[in-house]
């Protein structure tokens, strides 16, 4: 005979809500032991080889472009425990805004993995003069290349002395940029609108349609992107969205080159200790920078340089052409 019998259903209901409280209650009661006082945080993500600086920072604003030499704790740039392996050897590479911030650590990391440098900048001597410098300790040649990447005569001309005095150019390195907050929309000028593209677009336009001609297959081009371009920035609208550009440039350009042998990639910085900022935000904003990052803090430029390294060279991403790598210190899960 079969059974006919009803399930019990609230029986049932009341075992499986008792085994979720069983499952819950220890962890209640650890959650409760460690639970951190109101006010109370965890101290910023510590990771790297040395300790890295974390806010709050000394108030301070700079007349733009920024300097290196007036930032206060100055960038870290240098990577002293990171060790060079060749992966540049003998290449040439010319990179823009490399005076300071993430390009100065880039060149010295370039120039470490056996490269020579080509140092775009707007007017920043000293700092420029500092790379340089930083370049030579490595052992590498260095030249200087002061003007304005929104000019194409001035990309042309800087491929042209990069190849005259240097040999060759083997990667270009796009990271000049603008950038200007605005909290109101109706404050953003046309004027304003115009330098960040640019300064942004624009000027990497110029310089891979310059670096193009010269470039030889198994050459790459890397583009400093941005997580706003990612995730966008209620204040910095016009470089939000040039930021997005550059990222599909990038992958458009790394299409486009395939038949040429030309690797395309771009780097999606997060917050980064550099000149940019200060040239940017007021005292108060700049004193808590990259303090609502999931590691609590900026990063410092020698934390970015080596995924450039790694992108530039042929020994490590050959196969890799197109990508936005964001490097952003963590994503934020709600």
């Amino acid at each position: 005979m079969a059974d006919t019998q009803t399930p019990d259903f609230e029986a049932a209901g009341e075992h499986a809500a008792k085994a979720e409280r069983d499952i819950q209650a220890p962890l209640d009661a650890k959650e409760k032991r460690t639970f951190k006082d109101e006010g109370e945080e965890a101290p910023p993500m510590q990771a790297g080889a040395r300790p890295y600086p974390a806010p709050p920072f000394p108030e301070q604003h700079q007349a733009k472009p920024g300097q290196e030499a007036r930032l206060d704790p100055a960038p870290m740039y240098d990577a002293p425990f990171y060790k060079g392996s060749g992966k540049l050897e003998g290449k040439v590479a010319l990179i823009t805004g490399a005076d300071s911030g993430i390009g100065r650590a880039v060149a010295v990391l370039f120039a470490r993995e056996g490269a020579d440098i080509a140092i775009g900048y707007l007017d920043e001597d000293r700092d420029a003069e500092a790379t340089r410098l930083a370049v030579e300790m490595e052992g590498r040649r260095a030249i200087l290349l002061p003007g304005d990447v929104a000019d194409p005569a001035y990309a042309k001309a800087a491929v042209e002395r990069t190849v005259k005095e240097l040999g060759k150019l083997d990667v270009l390195v796009n990271n000049a940029a603008f950038q200007e907050h605005v909290t109101d929309f109706e404050d953003l000028t046309p004027e304003h609108f115009d330098r960040t593209l640019k300064t942004n677009l624009y000027g990497y336009f110029h310089m891979a349609q310059a670096a193009v001609k010269v470039l030889p297959p198994g050459g790459a081009i890397v583009n400093t992107g941005s997580v706003t371009g990612l995730l966008g920035n209620k204040d910095l609208l016009d470089y939000s969205m040039t930021k997005g550009g550059i990222h599909a440039f990038t992958r458009s350009l790394a299409t486009h080159l395939i038949d040429k042998g030309i690797r395309v990639n771009a780097v999606a910085p997060g917050p980064v200790w550099t000149p940019l900022n200060p040239a940017d935000k007021l005292g108060p904003q700049v004193a808590q920078f990259g303090g609502k990052t999931p590691m609590k803090r900026p990063a410092q430029p020698e934390e970015i340089a080596p995924a450039y390294v790694f992108l530039a060279s042929p020994q490590t991403a050959s196969y890799i052409t197109g990508e936005v790598l964001p490097i952003i210190g963590g994503y934020n899960g709600g």
